[in-house]
Formats: C-alpha cells, sequence, structure tokens
C-alpha cells in the first residue's frame, strides 16, 4: 500500500481514487430516495477528497465527498458539526447560502458524506475584483454579526483576545527558535504582540479558515460559503488577514470597507491585527517546512520573509500598529455593549 504525508507531516494509507460512478453509488446508500441521472468527478486528481457532482433526475444537485486522509476525515467530521450548529434561524440571517448535510455511508475505512449543492464559481484572489470584494466584506461582516450563543451551545470554541495574543506569541517563539526569522521581523512582530491594545476586541462568531476559494460566487455576488470546520468565536481578523494577500490594486481596501460600513468601526485596530496574522503566515509555512523536514519549503519562507523585509524598509512601516489607535472612553463602551448584545 502506498503512503503519502499529509500538511502537518503525518503520513496515512492512501486508496486509489473513487470514480464518480462509486461515488454516486454510495450517496444513494446514504441518501434515501435518491434518483441519480449523472455523475461528474469533481476536484483536483490526488487532492484530500475523492467528489463528485450529481444530478438528480428531479434536477437537484448534489456533492458527495469521500476523504483520503486522516487529517480531511477529521476537517470533514469538524465541518459537519458546524453546519449542524448552523440552524434555520442562524441561517436566514446570513446574505448567502449554507449547504446542508443530506447523508453518509460507509466507504472502506471512512465514510462518504452527501450534502445539498450550493451554485456559484469558487472566487479566485488572482481576479478579485471591486463588486466582489465588496460582497465579501460583507458577508464575512454577516458571519460576524451572528449572535455568540449558538455556537458556545454547540460546544465549539471560543478564544478571548488574550488568548489569541498567547497563540500569536506561542507561533512566534517557535518561528524565533527556527534562528532563520530576519531581525527586523522578530523586533517587529514582537512589538505587535506584545502590544495589549492590539488586542482589544469583542469576540464575535468566526468561520476561522476562510480564503478566496471558500466563496462561491455569481455575478460580482457572494452566493454561498464552503468549508465551516474551524467555526468558533474568537478575533474578527483571522476571517479577514487572507484579503491583504489580494493582488488588485485597492482590493483589500475596498472589502475592509464593505466590512467595516456593516460592524461599525470599533475594533479600530482590526486591520493592524490583520496585517499581523498574515505576515505571521509566513511563520506558519516556515514551520511546516521544518516539520516535514523540507529544505524547499524553508528556503522558500526564507525568500518570502526577506522579501517581506524588503516592502516593509521601502514603505517606512516598521510598526504594525498605529500609535493613535487607543480606543476612548465611549468606544470601550460600545465594545463591552456589543460584546454583551452578541450573546
Amino acid at each position: 500500500m502506498a503512503y503519502e504525508a499529509d500538511a502537518h507531516g503525518a503520513t496515512y494509507p492512501v486508496s486509489m481514487a473513487r470514480s464518480h460512478f462509486t461515488l454516486a453509488a454510495l450517496a444513494t446508500s446514504a441518501v434515501d430516495g435518491l434518483d441519480i441521472a449523472g455523475a461528474t468527478p469533481i476536484g483536483s486528481p490526488g487532492g484530500d477528497f475523492d467528489a463528485a457532482l450529481l444530478t438528480g433526475r428531479d434536477g437537484r444537485h448534489w456533492i458527495v465527498r469521500v476523504p483520503r486522509s486522516e487529517s480531511a476525515e477529521a476537517a470533514q467530521s469538524a465541518d459537519l458539526v458546524a453546519l449542524r450548529a448552523l440552524s434555520a434561524g442562524v441561517r436566514a440571517r446570513l446574505p448567502f447560502a449554507v449547504t446542508t448535510f443530506a447523508g453518509q455511508a460507509p466507504a472502506g475505512d471512512t465514510r462518504a458524506v452527501v450534502y445539498e449543492f450550493v451554485y456559484g464559481a469558487k472566487a479566485e484572489l488572482a481576479s478579485l475584483d471591486h463588486d466582489l470584494a465588496t460582497s465579501i466584506g460583507e458577508a464575512i461582516a454577516a458571519i460576524h454579526a451572528l449572535p455568540t450563543s449558538f455556537v458556545a451551545d454547540s460546544g465549539l470554541p471560543s478564544r478571548t483576545g488574550i488568548e489569541a495574543a498567547r497563540d500569536a506569541a506561542k507561533l512566534f517563539e517557535r518561528a524565533i527558535a527556527t534562528r532563520v526569522v530576519p531581525a527586523v521581523l522578530q523586533q517587529r512582530w514582537e512589538r505587535a504582540i506584545g502590544d495589549p491594545t492590539l488586542w482589544q476586541f469583542a469576540p464575535a462568531v468566526v468561520n476561522g479558515a476562510l480564503e478566496a476559494e471558500s466563496f462561491l460566487a455569481s455575478d460580482g455576488v457572494v452566493t454561498g460559503l464552503l468549508g465551516w470546520q474551524s467555526l468558533h468565536v474568537g478575533d474578527p481578523a483571522v476571517d479577514l488577514h487572507w484579503l491583504l494577500r489580494a493582488p488588485g490594486d485597492g482590493i483589500a481596501e475596498t472589502a475592509f470597507g464593505a466590512y467595516a460600513r456593516v460592524r461599525g468601526s470599533v475594533d479600530r485596530q482590526l486591520t493592524e491585527r490583520a496585517r499581523l496574522l498574515n505576515e505571521l503566515e509566513l511563520a506558519k509555512w516556515l514551520l511546516h517546512g521544518t516539520a516535514t523536514k523540507s529544505t524547499e519549503i524553508v528556503d522558500d519562507a526564507v525568500e518570502l520573509m526577506s522579501g517581506l523585509v524588503d516592502t516593509i524598509s521601502q514603505n517606512d512601516t516598521a510598526s504594525i500598529r498605529r500609535p493613535e489607535s487607543t480606543l476612548d472612553v465611549d468606544e470601550v463602551e460600545e465594545l463591552l455593549s456589543r460584546t454583551a448584545t452578541a450573546r
């Protein structure tokens, strides 16, 4: 039997890819009365899942997925927990569709899971325009405006600002231990992580795993959102930092502006915290390279960090935080009020 390594360096046995015909048969076992007229393979060969798009004779569409690794199976299980937590009442507050679990069936040592299909094309970071960036910002704001109580009631995690700062500090310390992080970044990250005002935020419902491909869209409007396996209450910046990597001129600013119009601007350190989290992705990439003993990944991380140092030097942005961005008394009261009313 062949073995592969997952993103964390763990090895797992790899089964032969299941054909879309096999997946369709599994789906009929998973969902009572499902009458399939056609099946089409989706996803990339060798990916985390064997998956197919199914068309029922009634014209409805479904997705069936079978995980191909232990990490994919764990993500699928977490996704199902989150989807069950997203009740009809919660979903009604969102301006986009969220898939629904339809059924499951055994598939060897794992399981095939069938979901209702959500219409739309996956967004791509490199081709985001201002219309879609606006819709994405509004969609993320809608998630963050959800009441936090349903997350707690479902037993999902909750992270405070202090805990978020500690997580960032632990990541920073592990990266520093590699002895390849440039001194400029060490100082920059250490100052930001150690600044308590940076972590003054009201914990909100966050998806926790967003990237461009998470969003389904049509005609510049978000129609659906995939991947809820990291749903929790925590730092809103976790859902926004990836937008800072958008290459288009002003795309990130457009998304952040749309977000602020929906949510308000009391979290004055949101952009700075997002910038820090985005930069710390380089530290994660470095640690992934060291964990998997990949010289290629480590070298790539070092090169990316060197590029960031050059950017910082050229733009004279040695500090992530704006010194003047502290909360006044009224803003603190609004922050506390929002924390209370979100529950």
